[in-house]
C-alpha cells in the first residue's frame, strides 16, 4: 500500500517522462502549505527560463496569504507574463502529481488567460 506522498511522486514521475518524450518546455509547479511556486523549464530540463512564487517580496506585499486560490491566480498571471517576456507561449503543464483542483487549477487557468498555451 502506497502512502499519499509516494502516490503523488509516482504520478509526477509518469507525467515528467511523458513531457520529456515530447521535448517541450514545461511549466512545473510546487505547492506547499505556505506558498505556491511555478517555473518554466527548458525542453532539455537543464535551465529555468522563468519563475514566480508567492514567497517573492513584491507578491507578498499585495497578498494576505500565499497559500490560497487568489495567490495561485496571481502567480499564474506572473508566470505567464514572464514566460511571454522570455519568448515562450507553448508549454506542457507539469502539476507534480497534484490533483487538477483548487490552487493548481487556479494557477493553470490564470496562466492560460494571460497567454500561455498548454
Amino acid at each position: 500500500m502506497l502512502n499519499k506522498k509516494a502516490s503523488r511522486q509516482r504520478r509526477a514521475r509518469k507525467t515528467r517522462a511523458r513531457i520529456a518524450e515530447q521535448r517541450i518546455v514545461r511549466l512545473a509547479i510546487n505547492r506547499t502549505n505556505l506558498h505556491i511556486y511555478a517555473q518554466v523549464i527548458s525542453a532539455c530540463g537543464g535551465k529555468i527560463l522563468a519563475s514566480a512564487s508567492s514567497a517573492e517580496a513584491e507578491v507578498r506585499k499585495e497578498l494576505a496569504s500565499g497559500s490560497n486560490v487568489a495567490a495561485a491566480a496571481v502567480i499564474g498571471k506572473r508566470i505567464a507574463e514572464k514566460a511571454k517576456a522570455a519568448g515562450i507561449t507553448q508549454v506542457a503543464f507539469d502539476r507534480s502529481g497534484n490533483r487538477y483542483h483548487g490552487r493548481v487549477k487556479a494557477l493553470a487557468e490564470a496562466a492560460r488567460e494571460h497567454g500561455l498555451q498548454f
